[in-house]
């Protein structure tokens, strides 16, 4: 048997023959396929934001005295500073009014509540947004509670929502980015296959690095992850498409040659 035979059922993208296999396969069952993916990618985004972010923030509000907000631009803080209110392995929430910088946490991500600014500190470095001027924003625990409880499950939801269709925006766009260079490469090495069909296996090509990546987010919500093995995660998602999306065309069939009529014979 040929181990480059092209495949003729479109049914895993896990493999450049599984891949190859959607160039023929119909826009529905692409769109079905991408779709549990989507799904899988989601539920990772979520369970990291449920189990490793959300926990602290709960913790972090427990703490916050009885009086408090940020009004102003400015933040009213009553109570002790720095003290730090919530840590976790991925994310630690302080107060440090003057931003004195004598408060550090082993997390990856730390939130610090200044007098006029947050500031976030991460392996990236160091970045803070001003607080409003024209907002009142809770800083004690019996208004922060409630608006908080109130609001985790509507943001659970969104992130849900937003990984999904953002997935499937994004596999189209570029999948519509790589189609051209899919196609030209099969038009060099002889294989046979259109634009539209070009676009179905770019798009299919994407799925395994997504994968990979929902993987590394579950990996790293459990603690087989850091933050530098998650970066390295990030950038081998993209290089695995791009590996899929030149090896996969391997498995197409060629392009049968046009047979030539010969003028001399008589017509039939």
């Amino acid at each position: 048997m040929n181990a480059l035979r092209e495949p003729t059922f479109a049914w895993e993208p896990l493999t450049p023959r599984g891949v190859a296999a959607f160039a023929r396969a119909s826009f529905e069952r692409l769109f079905i396929v991408q779709s549990i993916f989507a799904l899988i990618a989601a539920a990772a985004v979520v369970w990291l934001l449920a189990d490793g972010i959300f926990p602290v923030i709960n913790d972090a509000i427990e703490q916050l005295p009885d009086a408090g907000s940020i009004h102003g631009g400015r933040l009213d803080w009553r109570d002790d500073s720095p003290v730090m209110l919530a840590e976790g392995k991925i994310l630690a929430i302080s107060v440090d009014v003057e931003h004195g910088g004598t408060l550090r946490s082993p997390a990856d991500f730390q939130l610090e509540f200044g007098r006029e600014d947050l500031r976030l500190y991460s392996l990236f470095g160091e970045a803070y947004v001003p607080y409003p001027d024209d907002y009142l924003i809770a800083a004690n625990r019996g208004d922060a509670r409630p608006a908080w409880g109130a609001w985790a499950p509507d943001l659970l939801g969104l992130a849900a929502i937003g990984t999904f269709f953002g997935l499937l925006l994004v596999w189209a766009v570029l999948a519509t980015v790589y189609s051209l260079p899919v196609w030209l490469l099969c038009f060099f090495a002889n294989r046979d296959l259109n634009l539209f069909a070009s676009w179905r296996l770019a798009a299919a090509a994407l799925m395994p690095g997504a994968l990979l990546l929902s993987l590394a987010l579950a990996l790293y919500e459990c603690g087989g992850f850091d933050l530098v093995q998650l970066c390295f995660a990030f950038g081998m998602h993209l290089v695995i498409g791009w590996i899929y999306l030149f090896v996969s065309p391997l498995f197409l069939n060629r392009a049968l040659p046009v047979e030539k009529k010969n003028p001399f014979q008589p017509k039939t």
